[in-house]
């Protein structure tokens, strides 16, 4: 029920932007130049692309639908910058997301440390201290968070506001590493790590980010026992598929899945399967290899974003997708450093997130990354209240 509430609450939301937009008569003149940013027509191709989509899918028309519905998240992106009037607006709206992600960090020590959080609504809150969502979301999403308080510290407001951001930082990594399970997130913690560390670096030793994150990962490895725990429980999920092809474990999972879909790609490399394809694909394939085979979840997907959109779209689709990452990449490079860096850092996180996860096509996280780049772009490329005073990115 509370899902359905949330989704139909989305959907008001989004209905009323939308309309907001369409009967606006007074368009900012400060806000971001959407018409001149290589993120909407990524978008609006994307979009239309999996819509085109239709017209050869195998998939079912109401899974279809549904697909195209939970793609449709990449609308908030413009959304955001569409809304977004100026650049005091977008610190606003960036300061209400960081609260919230701050109570759920603080939240998830708290259940950790044994205290009651009665809005921690998570079927894992009590084993995996989790507080909205799954352990796999809630790192990923903590690990950027901790990566926008770094990178944004210097708009903090107050005295102490570098300070507080920098500590919430802190507090957020040690979350990600120390107590949730989520291997995305803390794989997606040590690249942020890494580029950070990159950056506060003179150009001439910048070459050493080749070799960070492995450094970062063996030290976490005999620091952290839920990372060791986490990264041993991988190797040997990873021997048993290799010599049983035991597809019951979490890596054995997806290292089937994604077999799977290399081979659909390979059959339908120019338009693929059509959107939501997924599901009917992989059990094409399965039942040639056995009859008895069960169906999988209509709505499954292949937990990896790049591989379901060669699925969904052919090598085509794989194009678009790596064209969304780039244009958010360019566009950040008209902003000012911290908001660039900022940016940089969310496009990153998607991108190896999207590399184990079908992280757009999932709701929550998919949602998070959507309203997240929306509220970057948006804050970076509005003008300024008064003259512009940071360094710009070159």
């Amino acid at each position: 029920m509370s899902i359905a509430i949330i989704s139909i609450a989305k959907l008001l939301l989004l209905c009323s932007a939308l309309a907001l937009l369409i009967f606006s008569r007074t368009p900012s003149e400060n806000g971001a130049p959407l018409a001149k940013t290589w993120t909407m027509p990524a978008v609006i191709v994307a979009l239309l692309a999996f819509v085109l989509s239709l017209l050869w899918t195998v998939a079912p028309q109401e899974v279809a639908l549904a697909s195209i519905a939970k793609y449709g998240k990449l609308i908030l992106v413009l959304v955001m910058m569409a809304l977004i009037r100026d650049r005091r607006e977008a610190m606003y709206a960036l300061g209400a997301f960081a609260i919230a992600q701050l109570v759920t960090v603080l939240s998830s020590w708290l259940l950790f440390v044994g205290a009651p959080i009665p809005w921690a609504s998570s079927r894992t809150s009590l084993t995996h201290y989790t507080v909205f969502s799954g352990y796999l979301d809630q790192g990923i999403m903590s690990a950027v968070f901790a990566a926008l308080c770094w990178h944004l510290r210097g708009l903090t407001p107050g005295r102490f506001g570098p300070q507080i951001a920098v500590t919430a930082a802190l507090v957020s990594l040690a979350n990600v590493f120390f107590v949730l399970v989520g291997r995305s997130g803390q794989l997606v913690g040590v690249a942020l790590i890494s580029l950070a560390i990159m950056w506060q670096l003179p150009r001439k030793y910048r070459i050493v980010v080749a070799v960070l994150p492995f450094l970062l990962v063996v030290a976490l490895f005999f620091s952290s026992p839920t990372m060791r725990e986490r990264l041993t429980l991988l190797k040997t999920e990873v021997q048993a598929y290799s010599a049983t092809q035991n597809s019951t474990t979490s890596s054995g999972v997806r290292i089937a899945f994604w077999q799977a879909a290399v081979q659909v790609v390979a059959q339908k490399p120019l338009i693929g399967a059509g959107v939501g394809s997924w599901s009917t694909e992989y059990d094409r394939l399965e039942r040639a290899k056995n009859p008895k085979h069960q169906a999988i979840n209509p709505g499954s997907n292949p937990h990896q974003e790049y591989l379901y959109w060669g699925v969904q779209l052919g090598i085509p689709g794989l194009l678009l997708f790596a064209a969304f990452l780039l244009s958010v990449l360019r566009d950040s490079t008209r902003m000012e450093v911290p908001y660039a860096r900022a940016a940089q850092s969310a496009v990153l996180a998607l991108a190896v997130a999207c590399l184990f996860n079908s992280t757009l096509y999932d709701g929550l996280i998919g949602d998070f990354f959507c309203i997240l780049i929306g509220l970057l772009l948006a804050l970076g490329l509005t003008k300024p209240a008064g003259p512009p005073t940071l360094e710009r990115v070159t």
